[in-house]
């Protein structure tokens, strides 16, 4: 199989997978807790949630290890299974695939603002991250995603720990974004312009948003990522704000109107379109038919 950034210099658009957290949801009755423990307590839902997506036609698929690293594991008490619960998610991923599609090897917030806003030792997160890329990489994922990131600064720290121990994987890596009157920043006052520059110099290789949004605020988003970079974007919205239905959380946003909004991605020039909270199966073969499409007026 060609490199994910191949494929993408050569003009493809790829399909991502959907949400992974509303999908247990679905298939778990119970109090999720720490959804990293699905890997190993009860693989068979992550399993069957990864063979929906491979199935639906995603070609990047990412591992149920979200909430991985050394530092949000200890909120839980099981920072020390942090070898265990990665390598697990990707093992998982690949004997689904089967060398068939990409594994995104999930990283996400620590939990923790960093000094001197909370108390959050930059070093210790840093050391968090690279102990959990580190299995990643090792575990046999094909490209690492740093993501849902509300502080630029963070995201660096795991963008560093990444090269420090591989100067050749792909890294992708998204920012959640709030509009506000001047424009979208995220929680932490970081602006796109500013995010596009920073990570690029970083060394990212494909840059984008996921989460916080549903797809009419996520194409605005995608305008401006190519308004100030030149790398490749990946944009993985929400279906929408989760509105609550008898105490339930529910997305409204359908997979026919994910495909309509598709369009206006591909048109912008996006690379790797998928899915994030509320997204389903449904979601990725509705994005996989318009895509199909597009490569057919070729």
């Amino acid at each position: 199989m060609k490199s994910i950034l191949e494929r993408i210099k050569n003009g493809e658009i790829l399909l991502g997978d959907g949400a992974i957290g509303t999908q247990i949801q679905k298939y778990y009755s119970g109090d999720m807790g720490v959804p990293e423990l699905f890997n190993v307590e009860a693989p068979e839902i992550i399993e069957r949630i990864a063979s929906e997506y491979f199935k639906a036609g995603s070609q990047l698929i990412e591992t149920n290890t979200f909430g991985g690293s050394v530092v949000k594991l200890g909120d839980s008490g099981n920072s020390e299974r942090v070898n265990e619960l990665n390598s697990a998610g990707v093992s998982i991923v690949k004997n689904i695939t089967k060398n068939n599609a990409y594994i995104s090897g999930s990283v996400g917030p620590s939990g923790k603002l960093l000094e001197p806003m909370g108390d959050g030792d930059p070093e210790v997160i840093k050391d968090g991250f690279k102990k959990q890329i580190k299995v990643l990489i090792e575990s046999g994922i094909d490209v690492i995603c740093i993501e849902t990131m509300i502080d630029l600064q963070e995201a660096i720290l795991a963008i560093e720990a990444t090269r420090e121990i591989s100067k050749t994987i792909p890294i992708i890596t998204t920012m959640t974004f709030n509009k506000t009157p001047r424009g979208f920043f995220t929680v932490m006052g970081n602006s796109i312009e500013a995010v596009s520059s920073e990570l690029e110099e970083a060394g990212v290789n494909i840059i984008g948003s996921n989460c916080g949004n549903g797809f009419e605020k996520m194409v605005e988003i995608a305008k401006e990522f190519k308004k100030y970079s030149n790398l490749p974007i990946i944009i993985q919205s929400n279906a929408g704000q989760p509105v609550n239905k008898n105490g339930e959380a529910v997305y409204l946003e359908t997979p026919e109107f994910f495909a309509e909004k598709a369009k206006e991605l591909i048109d912008i020039g996006v690379s790797i379109i998928g899915g994030c909270c509320g997204t389903t199966p449904e979601h990725i073969t509705a994005m996989k038919n318009v895509i199909d499409n597009y490569k057919k007026k070729e």
